[in-house]
């Protein structure tokens, strides 16, 4: 699918963020290991979602999806497909976090995906299951995983990588194992994982970078999920970058592990407030009021990477408006994601004309820089890459063409609608 994108003069108006796809993952996994009824509202209606509550209906629980609302009827026990075979689709957190719970199982299991997921690094969660006693067979440490079913025993992990997928994906495998599962990361990596068994009744406790976790079972859970913080990074660009811009985000996670993008415009001088703040669910929400602002560069590295990986390629659209130069660094898994996010933000932005260079861990963005547009560009797959060019097509001084813009549906499928509203003109 190609989209034209062209030069808007303001956006104005409020905007409902939709769900948490990290937290609707974790909501239909967990409630499938929960005895009982769960009920989860608000439920994400992005690709990846779906694609965990596919895997877990095919292992026997009772999912109805009615509009936003989950309800999931589990014994907490696991019964295996007739074919064995689990289909994550595009989810590399579908893919990493079941296996954590298929590999303790009592069967045999085969995890799949599409030739971006196949394509993944899962060496990083092979090793530690291995540690734990795993069978795990792979092309290359890559999908499909094939799983052979075996009992697990505890581990004391320490991650080179900060990691909120391997995190889940071990701590998920140690609520079966008798004694203390303990996974330490460089950096405090997004904490959904923690807050949300804890709140199901798991033995688990965090101090520092350090989560702990003994054998436990799971209550069911009744939860609201809060609007996606990497969903609203789109607006939040958007307003502060094209001129005469005032716009509220409504109803956004503001968990501290995923805020990152907001510290990073704070230090770039970004005018925003956050309203009614409260906590839902062991989560902060809140709204957030953004207006057109002059910003200035800034360095985003080291702790500061893990709380907003997922929105660099945003973060480098708005540095091309941001006055000096800006240095992102340490930033080095951004190239194993759906596409290698350093090379192709880098390619794709040239293009419209930003002074932008690629590092081996990050990037370099001189600004601010007029963008030209006038071209065709590439989302190499890759949903962050395409909504990102949109919000840069709305300041460029021609029409823009994006290639594959269909790869937006994996996380936000009402993503063109909600900016069309902010400008009906």
């Amino acid at each position: 699918m190609q989209k034209k994108v062209s030069k808007v003069q303001t956006l104005k108006g409020s905007v409902e963020i939709p769900a948490d796809k990290s937290i609707s993952h974790r909501a239909v996994i967990f409630a499938t290991l929960a005895k009982g009824k769960s009920v989860i509202k608000n439920f994400s209606t992005g690709q990846d979602p779906k694609s965990s509550l596919e895997v877990c209906s095919l292992l026997g629980v009772e999912a109805e999806l009615c509009n936003s609302t989950l309800t999931i009827n589990s014994t907490g026990k696991l019964s295996p497909s007739a074919q064995s075979i689990y289909p994550c689709g595009n989810s590399g957190t579908t893919m990493r976090l079941m296996a954590g719970i298929l590999a303790g199982q009592k069967f045999n299991s085969t995890l799949t995906g599409d030739e971006s997921l196949s394509s993944r690094p899962m060496k990083r969660i092979i090793e530690p299951l291995t540690l734990m006693g795993a069978q795990i067979e792979a092309n290359d440490f890559k999908a499909p995983l094939f799983i052979t079913g075996h009992e697990l025993h505890a581990i004391n992990y320490q991650s080179k990588l900060s990691s909120a997928q391997v995190k889940s994906c071990i701590l998920l495998a140690g609520l079966g194992c008798d004694d203390v599962t303990k996974f330490t990361e460089p950096f405090i990596s997004r904490n959904h994982t923690e807050i949300m068994l804890k709140s199901m009744g798991a033995d688990i406790c965090t101090e520092g970078t350090t989560v702990s976790i003994k054998k436990s079972e799971l209550n069911p859970i009744s939860m609201t999920i809060p609007g996606d913080i990497s969903s609203a990074a789109y607006f939040i660009a958007a307003g502060l970058i094209v001129p005469d811009s005032k716009i509220t985000l409504r109803n956004v996670g503001l968990n501290p592990t995923r805020t990152g993008i907001l510290e990073v415009i704070k230090s770039m001088g970004a005018n925003f407030r956050i309203l009614n703040q409260k906590e839902v669910c062991g989560e902060i929400v809140g709204d957030i009021e953004i207006q057109h602002s002059q910003l200035k560069a800034c360095k985003i590295s080291g702790n500061l990477i893990p709380k907003l990986i997922d929105e660099i390629p945003i973060i480098a659209v708005l540095a091309t408006q941001a006055e000096g130069e800006t240095i992102i660094s340490d930033a080095k898994d951004l190239r194993n994601k759906e596409s290698d996010r350093i090379t192709t933000v880098v390619t794709e932005l040239k293009e419209l004309g930003a002074n932008i260079q690629e590092t081996p861990d990050g990037m370099i963005i001189q600004g601010r820089t007029q963008l030209n547009g006038g071209v065709e560009v590439e989302t190499y797959n890759d949903h962050r890459l395409a909504m990102s060019l949109y919000v840069a097509g709305l300041v460029c001084q021609k029409e823009i063409l994006i290639n594959g813009f269909e790869w937006v549906n994996i996380s936000f499928p009402e993503f063109e609608t909600k900016f069309e509203k902010l400008n009906p003109s």
